[in-house]
């Protein structure tokens, strides 16, 4: 079965058989679903709906069964075409509307797609929200308006360009700066809508851009998520080149990562920890991030008196909340999500890369030079296919108690700090696998921690 429904959406692999698979069937049922709750939040008058769309192959496809499906249900739409999530985000807040939706499965290969479901915030729906749309996508006793009372397509507009004078006009991102350093810079936007917006932005920075994978025809060059392993070719062409830095996002672009000027990676995990610590010599406020994310965004936090560091349950919806709880200024996730309030409560790899590129212009170092002054963790991360016998529960319950007498924190599965390296084990959201992630000094130290959990997690469900 590849239909998974979550609190990151409605994610699935295209064709098969409808309730296994992303049919056609589902995309209406479930975008069905998302209207309904959306129109029972303002039964006074018409939803209006945006909609927006990563360059994968069947986007236009699923595009257009949600556009149709959403005009059936009564409500009106804003279709913003091709669009990056957080451009897809922003048009919600630029033009009030009541939610959106986003097709794009993000980092998945080319076969699946998905439904990520915005408020009228441009926000993904809360675990209430998301299981009140699911409940709603049962009820097949639903009646369609009549043709007096369907919706209508109010907008259609390319929205990128906005997106990027929006964050050009932060207070925190200096134009004229970057303008002067003239960074060299190679992107790889694995031949997703970042092809378009990436370097547009960096050109309006005055950047000289070598494009890489940047045409938007939705065949992914490489495996699309933003890993050092799928990251070959760039790094190739950035030694080549002589280039200050590279840029890579996945197909959606709410991740963003860096690679130095030698062609190896500054670390996805570091994204959030150089923006972070840009952001707190300017903005007094304190950091979250997920608890899959590295310590080292704790310990830069540490480095500004009266800022504190607080960790979220993995799920950008999470990390939001917390930010918002706790204040703070910035945050994001590890694998190389930047949230940054100013703008709007979201992955954004626009606003990553033009606050990055803003610190980047004051210093006088280089990217190594640059990644050196942060501290030194290595993340390890592994996984367990889910098979019936894997009692997920009964292999968490386990692990706490016989790590009580460390720092546990179960918000999120199980996570135990010991006092130089983690662990954190916890069910995907996104996919059937258990994650294991664990970070330490070395490489070699991360490694043998994750095979050392991986082993306790076998014993256990094979006792």
């Amino acid at each position: 079965m590849t239909l998974i429904k979550s609190i990151s959406g409605i994610r699935g692999t295209i064709g098969g058989h409808q309730a296994d698979n992303l049919t056609p069937i589902d995309v209406v049922k479930f975008t069905t679903s998302y209207a309904r709750f959306i129109k029972a939040k303002h039964p006074e008058r018409r939803a209006t709906i945006v909609v927006g769309r990563d360059a994968r192959i069947s986007g236009s496809m699923v595009d257009s069964l949600v556009e149709g499906t959403l005009l059936g249900t009564g409500c009106d739409v804003i279709n913003v075409g091709l669009c990056t999530t957080p451009g897809t985000e922003m048009a919600v807040i630029t033009h009030k509307a009541d939610g959106g939706i986003i097709i794009t499965a993000s980092h998945n290969p080319r076969q699946w797609n998905a439904l990520k479901l915005l408020n009228e915030r441009g926000e993904f729906l809360d675990d209430a929200e998301g299981k009140e749309v699911l409940a709603m996508a049962e009820d097949v006793e639903y009646c369609y308006p009549n043709i007096d009372n369907i919706g209508k397509v109010i907008l259609r507009e390319e929205f990128n360009t906005k997106h990027i004078e929006q964050v050009l006009a932060l207070d925190l991102v200096d134009v004229e700066a970057v303008r002067k350093r003239r960074f060299k810079v190679v992107v790889d936007a694995v031949n997703s809508i970042g092809g378009v917006v990436i370097p547009e932005l960096l050109r309006r920075l005055g950047c000289q851009v070598v494009e890489l994978n940047c045409e938007p025809t939705g065949e992914f060059a490489h495996n699309p998520e933003p890993l050092p392993e799928n990251l070959t070719e760039i790094s190739e062409v950035i030694r080549k080149e002589g280039a200050d830095l590279g840029i890579v996002v996945d197909p959606d672009v709410d991740r963003l990562a860096f690679v130095m000027e030698n062609g190896e990676m500054f670390v996805e995990e570091y994204t959030l920890v150089a923006v972070a610590d840009y952001v707190l010599r300017h903005r007094k406020g304190n950091t979250v991030s997920n608890l899959s994310s590295s310590r080292a965004l704790s310990d830069v936090t540490a480095r500004y008196e009266g800022c504190s560091y607080a960790a979220a349950a993995v799920g950008e919806v999470n990390v939001v909340k917390k930010m918002k709880e706790t204040g703070a200024v910035i945050g994001g996730e590890g694998n190389g999500g930047v949230i940054f309030p100013e703008l709007h409560y979201g992955r954004d790899a626009l606003v990553g890369v033009a606050l990055f590129l803003t610190y980047f212009a004051g210093l006088d170092v280089s990217m190594t030079e640059l990644r050196a002054s942060y501290p030194a963790y290595f993340a390890s991360k592994n996984k367990i296919e889910l098979t019936p016998e894997i009692d997920v529960d009964k292999i968490l319950a386990t692990i706490k108690s016989r790590y009580s007498n460390e720092r546990v924190n179960d918000i999120d599965g199980v996570k135990i700090d010991f006092a130089d390296n983690w662990v954190h084990l916890r069910k995907s959201n996104t996919e059937p696998i258990i994650r294991i992630y664990t970070e330490a000094k070395t490489m070699a130290e991360a490694d043998a921690l994750a095979k050392r959990f991986i082993s306790e997690i076998e014993q256990i469900y094979k006792a």
